[in-house]
C-alpha cells in the first residue's frame, strides 16, 4: 500500500494498523528485535522517503474496509491485489468506516 501511494504521487499518508506491537516496532525505527524483519525492513526503507506517514494503532472494529481487505489477501495469489469498484460488500466496509465505528470491544488495560 504504502509502494502504491508513493507511486501515485501521496506525499502524506495515514497507516492504521490493528497491532500495538507492529507500530511500537515501525515508530522506534528499529526492527533488528523483529522476527519478521525483512518486512519490517521494507517498510522501514518505506518511510524515510521524503514524505510524511503517520503510525497509529486501529482495533478492527474500527477499520472494518480493512479488515475485509486483509481478508480477502488470506485467499488471493501473492504479488499485488486491486479491487473492483462493484465489490459491494467493499463498498457496504467503506460506507460503514465512513460513519464511524460504532462496535463494541472489551479492551483490557495493563495497570
Amino acid at each position: 500500500g504504502l509502494q502504491l501511494a508513493w507511486e501515485l504521487g501521496y506525499r502524506r499518508v495515514k497507516v492504521q494498523l490493528d497491532s500495538r506491537c507492529a507500530v511500537q516496532i515501525l515508530q522506534r525505527r528499529h526492527g533488528d528485535d523483529d522476527r519478521h524483519s525483512a518486512v519490517t525492513q521494507c517498510f522501514l526503507a518505506l518511510l524515510e522517503r521524503d514524505w510524511e506517514v503517520s503510525l497509529s494503532h486501529v482495533y478492527r472494529e474500527g477499520n472494518k474496509c480493512a479488515n475485509y481487505i486483509a481478508s480477502r489477501g488470506h485467499m488471493s495469489p501473492l504479488g499485488f491485489q486491486s479491487f473492483p469498484v462493484s465489490d459491494l460488500t467493499l463498498v457496504s466496509w467503506i460506507m460503514y468506516d465512513l460513519q464511524g465505528p460504532s462496535d463494541p470491544r472489551l479492551v483490557l488495560i495493563e495497570s
